[in-house]
């Protein structure tokens, strides 16, 4: 049990030194895809010129973006869920079916990932059209999303693992 908890502790702090190079990264792909975006406005509009560039930067920050803060949503519990379910049962019960949801979801995410790097790597083979650049940078978010989130997962599940040996803890059954 001594090592579960240092593994959980040691990623745990991982993922949160992680998520936060990744929020202040996200903030900046924000801002840059704000600025491509007003600079294709001012472009179009004003100097009737319109560059062939920024719509497809743009696209490239906001996938980056969502790879990078995804991990952190996912930690923070803040996608999509239907949780009646586990608030109906006793909570040793709602433990051990969200143990058993987020198994699935790590496998998921592992397979999720590996189709990621397969992507990533085909990636080299096509150019983006007004760029030049290989998409392959664009698609490398794909296994940083997966791969960030896939951590957070461990992590929960290790969480969870440690409420179900300790429920003394009053952890909440959803591995929060």
């Amino acid at each position: 049990m001594v090592v579960l908890h240092w593994v959980h502790a040691r990623l745990e702090r991982f993922n949160r030194i992680l998520m936060t190079i990744s929020a202040n990264l996200a903030w900046v792909l924000v801002a840059l895809m704000v600025l491509s975006i007003l600079l294709q406005v001012f472009f179009r509009y004003v100097l009737n010129n319109a560059l062939p560039w920024p719509e497809e930067v743009a696209r490239a920050f906001m996938i980056w973006m969502m790879a990078l803060v995804s991990a952190q949503a996912y930690h923070n519990g803040s996608f999509v869920a239907i949780d009646m379910l586990h608030e109906m049962m006793p909570p040793a019960l709602a433990r051990l079916l969200k143990l058993l949801l987020l198994v699935i979801a790590a496998l998921v995410l592992l397979r999720l990932f590996t189709l990621g790097l397969e992507f990533f790597d085909r990636g080299f083979r096509t150019r983006a059209a007004s760029f030049k650049l290989p998409l392959a940078w664009v698609y490398l978010a794909m296994p940083v999303c997966f791969g960030t989130m896939l951590l957070v997962n461990i992590e929960l599940i290790l969480k969870n693992l440690l409420g179900l040996a300790s429920p003394t803890l009053n952890q909440a059954p959803n591995g929060d």
